[in-house]
């Protein structure tokens, strides 16, 4: 077949290579003059990385990111735990494979790199399509018009011109950053570390490996904000960011003074949506595309390797007119659990919420250390507490 990918990011790249090892002709737009990764650091969890060995990507990837075996989580000024996971509780060799988002690009870049059947069109701003039984055309902001394909796989993000996902938007988001993993840090790299006040502030660092030709240690760092508050923060300045910053987290000191430009720090806001039906004849919607949450669980990009991966499976032994259900329905129950997880768990960590934080450190907590809820946290971190993707 003749397959239009719109959107070069993690499920777009993904899904080309899987696509192209099945003999397809794989034609991939995105809107930048050079494709390239927008974001901070994010975690791969166990499933996503099956998904990277699939299309041959993994090895690069591990060589510039970070093995993650931890994630602890303490309440600044009472000094407690609120979250601690631990990876080896279901499989003694799991871990997160921590990583920024470049390093990640160039991973899945080099891996697309050695199909021939793939062909790349920059600075192609895809607005709209048309369709009709057997064939979808692509068409750009600038009246260019490509096609027939046989299909057209929506893999553009969140700002998706395509889908018709109506999601609602959250009320916190968070700035993030990337500086130089400091030597004379007690912070572990094999943690990911976060500090809590109740729930108004979530503040982390992860520990992400390295950049293509850049062998410096890196972290991602970021601090939780209510959506409209990001120009009270740019307002208030770097310096009082950074005291109450260390204030409430004396070892983030090293962290967050190598910021010194506002600039350095990049604001996320997230939304909340899923479609329930992620297609429309011959055009199908992966990742965030299809489905929209806070990052609380980590998975998001998790999420678009695996909707790239089941739709290569349901193509691989279906016509289109079934593949695209076969799809929705393989990825449906991961997706609803994870969506509603994030749901719940999100206003415990990121609101105004004064009930919240308690629920949270005085009951939910103490739960998660009884057996066998480390176990069943654990597999929700993982991206395993139900098949990721379901029977096709």
């Amino acid at each position: 077949m003749r397959i239009a990918i719109i959107g070069a990011g993690m499920g777009g790249l993904t899904a080309a290579s899987l696509l192209a090892d099945q003999g397809h002709e794989i034609t991939v737009f995105d809107q930048f003059d050079a494709p390239k990764p927008v974001g901070s650091g994010l975690v791969i969890q166990p499933v996503g990385q099956q998904v990277l060995a699939e299309i041959g990507a993994l090895e690069t990837a591990l060589s510039y990111g970070n093995r993650v075996t931890h994630m602890l989580g303490i309440e600044a000024k009472t000094g407690k735990r609120v979250l601690d996971v631990k990876y080896d509780l279901v499989d003694p060799n799991a871990y997160g494979l921590a990583i920024h988002r470049a390093a990640l690009f160039d991973a899945l870049w080099q891996a697309m790199q050695t199909r021939s059947n793939i062909t790349l069109i920059t600075a192609s701003n895809v607005t709209s399509v048309r369709q009709d039984d057997d064939s979808i055309g692509v068409f750009t902001a600038t009246h260019d018009v490509y096609g027939p394909f046989d299909l057209c796989i929506d893999s553009s993000g969140a700002g998706s011109p395509l889908s018709p996902i109506k999601a609602k938007p959250l009320g916190y988001g968070a700035i993030w950053g990337t500086v130089d993993w400091p030597e004379n840090t007690e912070l572990p790299k094999h943690h990911l570390s976060q500090r809590y006040v109740k729930a108004s502030h979530m503040i982390g660092a992860l520990p992400i490996g390295t950049f293509p030709n850049d062998d410096t240690f890196k972290a991602a760092v970021f601090w939780s904000l209510p959506s409209n508050s990001y120009k009270t923060w740019q307002d208030a300045g770097l310096d009082a960011w950074k005291d109450e910053a260390t204030s409430l987290w004396p070892a983030l000191a090293p962290f967050v003074n190598q910021i010194t430009d506002p600039d350095q720090m990049t604001l996320a806001r997230y939304s909340h949506g899923t479609l329930n039906r992620p297609y429309n004849n011959r055009l199908v919607h992966i990742g965030d595309a299809a489905h929209r949450a806070s990052p609380q669980l980590g998975q998001g990009a998790n999420m678009a390797l695996l909707d790239a991966l089941a739709l290569a499976r349901a193509l691989n032994t279906r016509p289109i007119k079934q593949a695209l259900p076969a799809y929705g329905r393989a990825r449906r129950l991961h997706t609803k659990i994870y969506q509603a997880m994030s749901w719940a768990f999100t206003p415990m960590y990121q609101s105004d919420s004064a009930l919240l934080p308690v629920i949270r450190d005085r009951a939910l907590f103490p739960i998660s250390q009884i057996p066998p809820t480390p176990r069943i946290l654990t597999s929700l971190v993982c991206g395993t507490m139900v098949p990721p993707i379901g029977r096709l």
